[in-house]
């Protein structure tokens, strides 16, 4: 009898320690995410910042080299097509401001953002977007200049997350 109780014990114990090493593996993937989700935060911030700014390098550097931006049928794919884009943005700007058309500065904003993980090193971002034209005083205020939805490819490259590809203009 005394064997049969130790024996109970003894498989009590491994189901428990069973338990307690699975929550804490539970607990490093929730700690993982978390930290994971900060750093998408992260990128996600410094390509609105790129692009609102027109700095071609910084936008370029939220992709992966081939990674590719696509707003319908236009479809830019891989670093030096995507820093031409946000370089021609930029020269479209100097070229209105040039000629007394100066354009009010674009603010690019996410809403209702949804972040899955297919696994440790894959990520999708769902999300509805809006673009805001600033006030350009008070016979010119600020306007909406876009909205609709966007579906973000992630992935993790050498320890950082990077876009794989940016669509906005999803047909689903």
């Amino acid at each position: 009898m005394r064997r049969l109780a130790m024996g109970a014990l003894v498989g009590i114990l491994g189901t428990a320690a069973v338990a307690v090493v699975g929550a804490q593996q539970s607990d490093a993937d929730m700690m993982r995410e978390m930290k994971d989700r900060l750093q998408i935060e992260d990128l996600m911030w410094r390509y609105a910042r790129a692009l609102d700014t027109n700095d071609p390098e910084a936008y370029a550097a939220a992709y992966t080299p081939d990674g590719q931006f696509s707003a319908g049928p236009n479809v830019t794919k891989g670093h030096d097509a995507l820093r031409k884009m946000i370089a021609d943005l930029r020269q479209g700007n100097a070229d209105a401001k040039t000629k007394g058309q100066a354009r009010p500065p674009l603010y690019h904003m996410t809403a209702n953002e949804r972040i899955t993980f297919s696994d440790k090193d894959h990520a999708r971002i769902e999300a509805y977007y809006i673009t805001a034209a600033a006030s350009g005083g008070p016979n010119a205020p600020l306007r909406v200049a876009a909205v609709g939805r966007s579906i973000d490819d992630l992935v993790r490259v050498n320890g950082q997350w990077l876009i794989r590809s940016r669509n906005v203009a999803p047909q689903d």
